[in-house]
């Protein structure tokens, strides 16, 4: 597109075309928009004819889109949401508000978390609603590009060293990243497990049968990492994807695991469990909350950090 095409573009075309590539669906699209469907596809059209391409094609039941859709979505959709940030007075008061956020967070950490967040809820917000869901990956920045969530709380080392070295640099990010809180990994088996008493040796761990909580359902971790490091390896008969699950797996039966040592004190079990330190090193465990670049400046989403900080800092304090 060139300079005179896009002096005279109207902005209205890429609100059609940022919804129709949301929604793969004129249908969808008009409504969300408010329009009829033939007032979208004219839209496309135009759009179509300033770019020089056909964006998106019917595939299916839906609508699938061209390389070149694909490759442009990304900053259209971010500086419109830049553009209605600045243009749309949106000050975010508490006690007035409604909104509902979206926080992506394993059940460990959302059980030392929300405790401290409900608490906000009820004395500061009581019209806002926050929804948890499921942490399945090491990198959230995909949930987080494509808004499936709208803060990320987890262990996220691969993304944080990029985010810092990025930074570092001087070069742009569309992420942020704020630690929350340092964990401590230990190895965890029932009372009257056979390991619990005498020496926890590197040999006695590594012949020992393990369970792994694998969000992904690979049976392979970063504790796995350590020992491959030091040229040892562990057998994982089990693999679950919550703590409080191995931690029930754990209490009744003669399979050793690894948890965070703040998250044993709230399954309702501890009592049942013996901790015993890792007998090798063991990088430390950052907690993060990690957002999108969009949400930087949104008056709510300040303060949702800013909430989930405080939430931390009181589950930690104790």
């Amino acid at each position: 597109m060139n300079a005179l095409n896009f002096r005279t573009l109207d902005l209205n075309l890429l609100r059609v075309f940022d919804e129709v590539m949301a929604e793969r669906s004129l249908t969808r699209a008009a409504r969300n928009l408010s329009l009829t469907q033939p007032a979208v596809s004219n839209a496309l059209r135009r759009l179509r004819e300033t770019l020089g391409d056909e964006l998106v094609q019917r595939s299916g039941q839906g609508m699938a889109p061209t390389p070149r859709a694909v490759a442009i979505w990304p900053a259209v959709r971010e500086a419109l949401h830049q553009l209605e940030a600045s243009l749309i007075p949106n000050e975010f008061v508490p006690g007035q508000a409604s909104n509902t956020f979206v926080l992506a967070m394993a059940d460990a950490t959302a059980a030392e978390l929300m405790p401290g967040l409900t608490d906000t809820l009820e004395h500061e917000a009581p019209g806002v609603g926050m929804r948890v869901v499921p942490l399945t990956t090491r990198d959230p920045r995909r949930l987080l590009d494509e808004e499936s969530c709208d803060l990320a709380v987890g262990y996220f080392p691969p993304l944080v060293a990029d985010l810092t070295a990025r930074a570092q640099s001087g070069e742009p990010t569309p992420f942020f990243y704020q630690r929350l809180y340092d964990g401590e990994y230990v190895c965890v088996m029932r009372k009257d497990h056979p390991l619990a008493s005498g020496p926890l040796t590197l040999n006695r761990f590594c012949a020992a049968r393990h369970m792994l909580v694998s969000f992904s359902g690979r049976p392979y971790g970063f504790i796995d990492e350590s020992l491959a490091s030091l040229g040892r390896q562990r057998r994982v008969v089990l693999t679950v994807n919550q703590f409080f699950t191995a931690g029930r797996v754990v209490a009744n039966s003669n399979l050793l695991t690894v948890l965070p040592r703040h998250f044993v004190r709230v399954t309702g079990i501890a009592e049942q469990l013996v901790l015993r330190p890792l007998p090798f090193d063991v990088a430390p465990v950052h907690v993060d909350a990690v957002w999108h670049r969009r949400s930087e400046q949104q008056s709510a989403h300040v303060w949702l950090r800013q909430a989930v900080s405080r939430a931390a800092d009181k589950a930690f304090s104790t």
